[in-house]
């Protein structure tokens, strides 16, 4: 497929090397000085475990002109930024497949009216970096360290141009691509688990990951936001297993997960980094949420004491704040049911 990728931030950047590597016909869109950064540099990814550095001669522009035709366009943008070029696609009607690689909490309503349903695919990047001036470092995808991209139609249908997409996407290397008839309600899963509550009880650390592990509070604020998260998009239907398994998780172990999870090389380079370059975007993607809880009725509390660390202006908490006790009463369910399940073991054998 003849392919234009717009958007030339990390994610944008790292799928036109991907597929250009793969040898598609690929162009990226960019604007501004990433414009004139590219066509002086071209496309230089870093990988942020080696520093290795590539440059990849990737054709660019700087508008979609009504009358141009790709087959496919690949929009890698954030959500406050792609619902901005919403009127510059709709005006170019040859493109047949415009396919959205973004996180979304609002659902597809507006893509639709803007797009036509017909025109619109949605899936999520997976992988991520950061740009530095006009290199952009992103952890590693490829044959070690392999992705999963989900995507599929907005009405969960799958077509002949589903398979010709994820057929597209799944030969960059490090790829593999799941099609998926949730598409929708994974995307709102996704942004319950990180925007309302793990990034600003990150930004409550300064994102600074070690900071962030030893300040318990901001750990046991994020654990109980993601359940309030997850208790809202049940009240709204929605439960995407194994990811809403978590609402059960008990308090303590959530925690020992968070501080597991922060030991990873790519929460450094994909979430950290683009939690500080995308505060606007994580702002308004926990605006979104927070419209659907609204919706539901479902307590907030701890994602409402973790909103006002979306503003840079909120002193942090203090480093290694505990002040919050931690909510044994799960732990001792399962240590019960365990306990249970032992003794029916012996009696029985």
């Amino acid at each position: 497929m003849k392919t234009l990728i717009f958007g030339a931030g990390p994610i944008g950047s790292f799928f036109a090397q991907k597929l250009w590597q793969a040898g598609h016909d690929v162009t990226i869109l960019a604007r501004g000085k990433r414009l004139r950064d590219i066509r002086e540099h071209g496309v230089i990814i870093e990988n942020s475990s080696t520093g290795e550095q590539t440059v990849y001669p990737v054709p660019v522009v700087e508008k979609l002109a009504e009358d141009d035709y790709y087959d496919l366009i690949i929009v890698a943008m954030r959500k406050n930024q792609a619902v901005e070029i919403l009127s510059v696609l709709a005006k170019n009607r040859k493109v047949p497949t415009i396919l959205f690689m973004m996180n979304n909490a609002e659902g597809q309503e507006r893509l639709i009216k803007a797009l036509g349903k017909e025109r619109i695919m949605i899936g999520f990047p997976v992988a991520g970096g950061y740009g530095d001036g006009h290199i952009v470092r992103v952890f590693p995808v490829d044959e070690k360290n392999r992705a999963t991209i989900p995507l599929g139609e907005v009405d969960g249908s799958i077509t002949e141009r589903t398979r010709q997409v994820a057929k597209v996407i799944g030969s960059m290397r490090g790829y593999r691509v799941q099609i998926r008839r949730d598409m929708d309600e994974l995307l709102k899963v996704h942004v319950a688990f990180l925007m309302p509550a793990e990034v600003p009880s990150l930004y409550a650390a300064g994102t600074d990951l070690k900071r962030w592990v030893k300040t318990r509070d901001a750990l046991v604020l994020a654990a109980r936001g993601i359940k309030e998260g997850l208790r809202v998009l049940r009240k709204k239907g929605i439960n995407v297993l194994p990811w809403s398994l978590a609402e059960w998780v008990p308090e303590p172990l959530m925690i020992v997960l968070f501080r597991q999870l922060a030991r990873k090389e790519e929460v450094e380079v994909s979430g950290i980094g683009h939690a500080r370059a995308a505060r606007d975007e994580m702002k308004y993607l926990a605006d979104e949420f927070l419209s659907l809880a609204r919706e539901t009725h479902v307590p907030t509390p701890a994602i409402d004491e973790l909103y006002p660390y979306f503003d840079s202006n909120t002193p942090l908490m203090s480093h290694g704040q505990s002040e919050i006790p931690l909510n044994w009463s799960g732990l001792w369910g399962i240590i019960l049911a365990l306990f249970i399940l032992l003794v029916l073991i012996i009696w029985f054998t």
